[in-house]
């Protein structure tokens, strides 16, 4: 069985700016609680809270954190990118906890995650891998659906999907992985509709499209992959992850 490798490009990525130190303030009385015999009230959106000045403290020092791990990432450092990252992971997630609604962090906690999973990629420890994509999956969903236009999220969206995909097809889950493939596709085929040339996006879609015709009952998937590739080995496009695939795929005759 055919199981794909999806090589996410390392993106540069700006860390929020720190947090102002804020003063304490006293803690409110909790509301009473309401009658026993009323109504049961709607649930209610989550509530943004201010954070406390000991994770305005954590939070700063992550993003401290952060920068310094995308400085190692550039050099090629990527056991010292995961020690950065993955300290600076804890904080970000509380302040994403703390305001589930301020897009600005949880684009930060989405990108923290991405650079961290690719990191330990590089390093070959796949077991780390894995959770780190399916924790910032959600997060990655919110950022394209709050701009649907941002080619760059959509296809990191679509590679990661394809990623946890892979996952579950290389544990003989083929039920499991088709929903990640099912979800990618569209995603990707826009990312080629819109940069046509652009040899990422095209590995992006084959990667899907390799994906999901092994767990698809769709029609034509594999032939459209194999087709995809052969074009893309001809003109020199496609990447180190999804040639050997195409190659198996084609056979000796091919």
């Amino acid at each position: 069985m055919l199981s794909r490798s999806v090589l996410t490009a390392f993106l540069t990525l700006a860390a929020p700016p720190a947090f102002a130190q804020m003063a304490e303030t006293p803690l409110e009385a909790p509301p009473e609680a309401p009658p026993a015999d009323a109504a049961p009230a709607e649930p209610a959106a989550p509530v943004a809270r201010d954070l406390t000045q000991a994770e305005i403290k954590a939070f700063n020092q992550a993003v401290t954190a952060f920068t310094a791990g995308q400085t190692a990432q550039q050099k090629g450092d990527n056991q010292a990118a995961v020690t950065h990252y993955d300290a600076a992971l804890p904080a970000i997630r509380v302040a994403v906890e703390a305001d589930p609604a301020g897009i600005d962090n949880v684009a930060f906690l989405a990108n923290a995650l991405y650079a961290d999973a690719a990191a330990y990629g590089a390093l070959g420890q796949m077991d780390k891998v894995t959770p780190l994509y399916q924790e910032a999956l959600p997060h990655w969903r919110r950022l394209v659906e709050a701009k649907p236009a941002d080619a760059t999220s959509r296809n990191i969206l679509a590679s990661i999907l394809i990623q946890i995909g892979n996952s579950k097809l290389a544990d003989h889950d083929r039920s499991g992985a088709d929903p990640y493939y099912a979800e990618a596709l569209p995603l990707a085929r826009k990312g080629v509709e819109e940069q046509p040339n652009d040899p990422a996006a095209r590995n992006v879609l084959l990667s899907a499209l390799i994906g999901a015709g092994q767990t698809s009952t769709e029609e034509g998937m594999l032939e459209e992959a194999l087709n995809m590739g052969k074009a893309m080995i001809a003109d020199g496009s496609i990447d180190a992850s999804n040639r050997p695939t195409v190659e198996t795929m084609t056979g000796p005759a091919g």
